[in-house]
């Protein structure tokens, strides 16, 4: 990557800050510009009533830390008997920022830090410990199938409760400005989902006329 050139970091607004931060600190010219916006459900009741049911399951899987802060607003402490699921190291620090960690909790992620997905996930789950036995999936609404897919293939109980939803953020001027400068200077985007690249190409092709 060329040095004098942007990094533009889309996740949702408080990951985006951070990086940025993290980012600058580095030496790198870094602007968060989040593509999607987190928000609380408009019904909660079924997210609350997995929640209170926590003890009932094996694992709880987290698709981000977004899911994990979620869920913490309707608990006060981690059941150590529930293991925990994660796909990188930003939700396991949202974890820890709730007082949970490997001290308090078994807590599975990838070990390839460089890919943190679904997939890599899976490698490192121990299949025999929660086959026949239930799982949670803590997800935003219409979020992937392939975590769940997988461990129905492995015999799991696997039920998907959504902690938040996902949308397009609203433009006012100055964010249209800052989305025109970015643009204009051939930045670099971190892109971290389809949604995500999606929700760029509409708002490029809505302010700046731009389309591909």
């Amino acid at each position: 990557m060329h040095k004098d050139r942007i990094v533009v970091v889309t996740r949702p607004r408080a990951q985006a800050e951070n990086l940025a931060v993290r980012l600058a600190a580095s030496g790198r010219e870094a602007a968060a510009f989040p593509l999607l916006d987190i928000l609380p459900l408009d019904d909660s009741s079924q997210l609350q009533a997995a929640v209170s049911e926590l003890h009932s399951y094996a694992m709880a899987a987290f698709v981000s830390p977004n899911a994990i802060d979620a869920v913490f607003q309707f608990i006060s402490s981690w059941p150590s008997e529930v293991a925990i699921a994660v796909m990188g190291e930003g939700s396991r620090h949202a974890l820890a920022e709730h007082g949970v960690t490997d001290s308090n909790a078994r807590i599975f992620s990838p070990l390839d830090k460089e890919r943190t997905d679904s997939e890599t996930l899976l490698r490192v789950l121990d299949f025999s410990m929660l086959k026949e036995r239930r799982v949670l999936i803590l997800r935003g609404e219409d979020g992937r199938e392939f975590l769940a897919d997988a461990l129905r293939a492995q015999g799991i109980d696997v039920h998907q409760v959504a902690a938040y939803r996902r949308c397009k953020p609203q433009l006012d001027s100055a964010r249209i400005k800052q989305l025109l400068d970015l643009l204009a200077c051939d930045a670099l985007w971190l892109i971290t989902s389809s949604e995500a690249l999606r929700n760029l190409r509409e708002m490029a092709f809505e302010h700046a006329g731009a389309d591909g």
